[in-house]
């Protein structure tokens, strides 16, 4: 399926909000708009759909075939910079913009238009998913006794590259025990033990788009307090994947697998929102949290993924990647979420 950034050129023309035109220098978001993927690079979009896109010499051949009009120069944004045109206020350093003339800073717009995904892009999160649920079946072996939560990280990367990522969609987290109750937790040399819960959250990158998912597995026996909190988890979870749907309220989705672990008494034990949008970031618009007040529409990929975190314990969190849909949820991580004892 082929892109039509044109297209993306146009739907971000019609929602310029009173300036000419709007200087973009972002790179994930030139990358949205032009099918460029660089470290500097500035897109300048016209009201009218017209656009000009500057890069330097080290990557003028990669704009070769680019539906676009392309210039080329080092100082992207002093070449494209105009009077009065709109830049991205969230982006662009204070020092680049004292040195440009009256440019006007606005709230994203490139990333609202981003959250809602069309059906390549939709495919390629698909792929990335899929190598993710399959590198970590086939890694499954290596979660026993003895190998050091680096050397896990290690292996479940080497497969996602092997599958056909790109790279990793992030730095992969293995927590084993009580690292667990560390919801970002690096990896370290400490070593699988029996009885520990082993927290893996990990994606695949794949032609830039990004797989996340989170699973919590068990080694040996199981205790009571470790199979009472997963199946606390996994219940807020679900009900978290059952309640996205266009319309839904990013605030009122975090409160729904919220309310069931705080009913539980781990209310302050879940110390992170519920999820957040995925694309060509790991982490984009909507974010799933207490008080957040977007809204879903259809085609908008999310995660969702509760945890509970007990320090010097261990800790559990489940994670999918899944759209929403009008037919409802599609989930795209499909490793079950059965407590797997290894």
């Amino acid at each position: 399926m082929t892109v039509n950034y044109g297209e993306r050129r146009a739907q971000l023309a019609a929602i310029l909000p009173g300036v000419p035109a709007l200087l973009v220098t972002r790179p994930v978001n030139v990358r949205y708009l032009t099918g460029l993927d660089s470290s500097n690079a500035a897109v300048l979009v016209w009201a009218d759909g017209s656009a000009t896109l500057a890069t330097d010499s080290r990557y003028i051949e990669m704009t070769r075939g680019l539906d676009i009009e392309v210039v080329e120069d080092r100082d992207v944004v002093g070449r494209l910079a105009a009077q009065g045109v709109g830049v991205e206020a969230t982006h662009m350093t204070v020092a680049a913009f004292r040195r440009l003339n009256g440019v006007v800073p606005l709230d994203p717009l490139v990333e609202q238009l981003r959250m809602v995904k069309d059906e390549h892009e939709i495919e390629l999160l698909r792929t990335a998913c899929a190598i993710s649920d399959r590198a970590f079946s086939d890694i499954s072996g290596s979660i026993r006794p003895g190998v050091s939560e680096k050397d896990l990280a290690r292996i479940l990367e080497a497969r996602m590259i092997e599958l056909g990522a790109d790279k990793p969609a992030f730095d992969t987290i293995v927590a084993a025990g009580e690292n667990g109750a560390v919801p970002h937790h690096s990896p370290t040399d400490r070593q699988l033990h029996p009885g520990d819960l082993v927290t893996i959250d990990f994606g695949a990158r794949y032609r830039g788009y990004h797989a996340d998912m989170t699973r919590t597995v068990a080694l040996g026996h199981v205790a009571d307090w470790q199979r009472e909190l997963y199946d606390l988890v996994a219940a807020a979870q679900q009900a978290g994947v059952e309640a996205v749907k266009p319309g839904a309220i990013a605030g009122d989705l975090d409160a729904v697998s919220r309310s069931i672990i705080e009913a539980a008494g781990h209310g302050e034990d879940f110390r992170h929102g519920l999820g957040h949008g995925v694309g060509l970031e790991i982490h984009e618009d909507p974010f799933l949290g207490p008080a957040r007040t977007g809204k879903l529409e259809d085609r908008v990929p999310v995660t969702v993924e509760p945890g509970v975190y007990l320090p010097g314990r261990g800790g559990i969190r489940i994670e999918d990647t899944l759209v929403a849909r009008d037919a409802g949820p599609e989930l795209l991580t499909k490793t079950t979420k059965e407590l797997l004892v290894l």
